[in-house]
C-alpha cells in the first residue's frame, strides 16, 4: 500500500501550535521526496512480485513481514501504547484499512496497469473528504468540492480507458477493485481520526497493520500452501522485501516525520508526486505506455489535488462538540 494509516487532518490537530514550520528545502523535504519515490516505484515492484508469487501469497508475506518490523521499531517509542479498549477497536479498524483494502488493491493490481493503480489511489483525498462530510467530521468549501469533482472526473477517465488496454475487461475489473479499495481506505482514515489524537502514529500503524496482516495470512493460506517456495526467484523475494520494508516501513516513517515537522498539507503535496513517478517507472520498467485518456485523467486528478490543497476545510460543529 502506498497510503499511511493516519489521516493528515487528524495528524495536524496533534501538532504543537508553537512549533514553526521550517522555511526552505531541508533534510525533511529530501526525505519526503524519497518517500514519494519509494511509493511511486512500489507499484511496478508489486507487478514484478506478482510474476513470481500469487497475489494473495505475495501480499500476506509482505504484510506479515512489515507488521513484525513495525512492532519492533515501535518498541523504541517512549509514548504509552493505546489502552486495551482502543487497541481492540484499532485492531478491528485494521481489518478494514489494511485487510480489505489490501485484498482489493492486490486483486486489482493483478488485473490492471501499475500507472492506472497509482492514478486511482492518488484521488484518495477526494473520497476522504466525501466520507468526512458524510460522517459529520469536516465541512469542505465550494472550492474544495470543485477540486474533489476534478479528481473524480480524472478517476472516471482513467477507469474508463482501461477497456482499451490489452487487458480488456480484466483491466476494467482491476481498476474498479482498486477504486473500491480507495473508498475502503478513505472510510478507515476518517474513522481513525479520534485515535490519532491520543496515540503515537507508529503504535497505530503497528496495531492496524497486524490485524490486516492476520486477515491476509488467513485468506492467503491456501495459496501459500500450494506455492513452490523453492521456485520463487530472487526478484520475487526482492519485491517482497522492497514492498514491505520500503513502502510499508520506511515510507510510513518518513511520512509521519514530515507531518510532525512540516505539517500535513506540505507533506501531502510531496505525496502527490507518486503518480508521476509511478507512471514514469512503469513506462521504463514494464513498458506501460500512457494513453491519451490516462494522461487526461492524470491532469484532472493533479489539478483537483492542487485546488483541494488551497481550499479551506473546517471541522463540522458536531465534530467539535464530540471533541469537547
Amino acid at each position: 500500500m502506498s497510503s499511511p494509516s493516519s489521516s493528515p487532518a487528524a495528524a495536524e490537530r496533534r501538532q504543537p501550535p508553537a512549533v514553526a514550520t521550517p522555511n526552505g528545502f531541508g533534510m525533511t523535504d529530501a526525505g519526503l521526496v524519497l518517500m514519494a519515490t519509494i511509493w511511486g516505484v512500489n507499484y511496478s515492484v508489486v507487478k514484478a512480485g506478482l510474476q513470481a508469487m500469487t497475489p494473495l501469497s505475495f501480499t500476506a508475506v509482505r504484510m506479515v513481514f512489515a507488521a513484525l518490523v513495525l512492532f519492533a521499531v515501535a518498541q523504541f517509542i517512549r509514548d504509552a501504547w493505546p489502552s486495551r479498549r482502543d487497541a481492540l477497536q484499532l485492531f478491528l479498524l485494521g481489518l478494514l484499512g489494511n485487510g480489505f483494502y489490501q485484498l482489493l488493491f492486490i486483486s486489482g493490481m493483478a488485473r490492471t496497469r501499475a500507472g492506472v493503480a497509482a492514478l486511482i489511489v492518488a484521488a484518495g483525498p477526494a473520497w476522504i473528504a466525501i466520507m468526512s462530510r458524510m460522517l459529520g467530521r469536516e465541512r469542505v468549501s465550494r472550492l474544495g468540492w470543485g477540486g474533489i469533482g476534478l479528481q473524480l472526473v480524472g478517476v472516471v477517465c482513467v477507469v474508463g480507458s482501461t477497456q482499451g488496454f490489452e487487458g480488456g475487461e480484466q483491466g476494467l475489473i482491476g481498476a474498479v477493485l482498486i477504486s473500491a479499495g480507495s473508498i475502503a481506505w478513505a472510510l478507515y482514515s476518517v474513522l481513525l481520526q479520534p485515535y490519532t489524537q491520543r496515540a503515537h502514529a507508529l503504535h497505530l500503524s503497528a496495531i492496524t497493520l497486524a490485524s490486516g496482516a492476520l486477515m491476509m495470512a488467513i485468506v492467503g493460506l491456501p495459496d501459500m500452501l500450494r506455492l513452490d517456495w523453492g521456485a520463487v526467484s530472487r526478484t520475487g523475494w526482492g519485491a517482497v522485501a522492497y514492498s514491505a520494508l520500503g513502502a510499508m516501513v520506511v515510507g510510513y516513517m518518513l511520512f509521519y516525520h514530515g507531518v510532525r515537522v512540516l505539517g500535513p498539507t506540505k507533506t501531502a503535496m510531496y505525496g502527490n508526486l507518486q503518480p508521476i513517478i509511478a507512471i514514469a517507472v512503469a513506462w521504463a520498467m514494464l513498458h506501460e505506455t500512457p494513453t491519451s485518456w490516462q494522461l487526461l485523467g492524470a491532469g484532472f486528478i493533479m489539478a483537483g489535488l492542487l485546488v483541494s490543497r488551497t481550499a479551506k476545510v473546517r471541522p463540522a460543529p458536531e465534530a467539535l462538540e464530540e471533541a469537547a
